[in-house]
């Protein structure tokens, strides 16, 4: 018990010098909020006329993907980092103070969900200015944001490990951006479903984006009113299958984190 409490007092430590680096480098959170406004305006004006998104306003089905696609994209920021402070040795000087191994990982993935907090903020106020709409309750919207941020909390120990793993904050860039482009938009991110061939269509419906995407627009009210899920679990039941690989993510990724930031050393 006494170890559980270390690695949270630790990890708030570390959570809070991440933030302050928001501060002093207020540049990078520029750049990160603006990302998802110009996503949201590029699809929903360039494509939002040319896209049948089958008996809904376009406009409300991107959302759904957009911020997915968004929360996603934002989980490399643990990758970047980790590697930056592997790169500049802080993380040897981490490693030399009387403090929880595992803390360096849980404070860095816990300061990387204000981004993302911050992001989907901004990308809904984004949204309504569009006019998408929340037409459920609040209750559930809550649930929908929620599930957004559990799942890239999740995924940002996948990326907090590959931060590990490479020499650079450009390499986790680059392989990141091979990881993330075919989950993101192999999925019902931008389109339905329906408008995929065959083998790519399959993918898709087990693809875990498409689920947290679905999931999200049930939430929000986002899908016709005379909508049928597609005939597999994964949609069906999106909000589980969600949950399901966000604890397979979990249980494989933050051991695996712990484990080889232990063997790291400075590069």
């Amino acid at each position: 018990m006494t170890e559980v409490l270390d690695v949270f007092a630790d990890g708030a430590v570390v959570t809070k010098r991440n933030l302050i680096k928001i501060i002093r480098v207020p540049e990078v959170l520029v750049w990160v909020l603006i990302s998802p406004i110009m996503f949201v305006l590029l699809f929903g004006y360039v494509f939002g006329s040319a896209i049948d998104a089958g008996g809904v306003s376009y406009r409300e089905f991107l959302m759904g993907g957009i911020f997915v696609q968004t929360v996603v994209f934002g989980a490399t920021f643990t990758g970047a980092g980790m590697a930056e402070d592997m790169q500049k040795g802080i993380i040897d000087r981490f490693r030399s103070l009387p403090m929880s191994r595992s803390a360096v990982l849980f404070g860095r993935t816990a300061s990387d969900i204000v981004y993302n907090v911050l992001s989907i903020v901004i990308m809904a106020g984004t949204g309504l200015l569009i006019g998408w709409r929340v037409r459920t309750s609040i209750l559930e919207a809550l649930a929908g944001f929620a599930l957004l941020l559990l799942f890239s909390y999740a995924f940002s120990w996948v990326m907090g490990y590959i931060g590990l793993l490479v020499p650079s904050p450009e390499v986790v860039n680059n392989a990141s951006f091979m990881v993330i482009m075919p989950l993101t938009f192999v999925a019902n991110t931008f389109v339905p479903l329906e408008s995929l061939p065959g083998v790519l269509r399959t993918f898709a419906e087990w693809n875990p984006v498409s689920a947290v995407a679905q999931a999200v627009r049930e939430l929000f009210g986002n899908l016709p009113a005379d909508y049928v899920a597609p005939d597999v679990w994964s949609l069906q039941n999106p909000v589980l299958y969600t949950l399901i690989w966000v604890a397979i993510i979990l249980a494989i990724f933050v051991p695996l984190a712990v484990r080889q930031y232990k063997r790291a050393a400075s590069r």
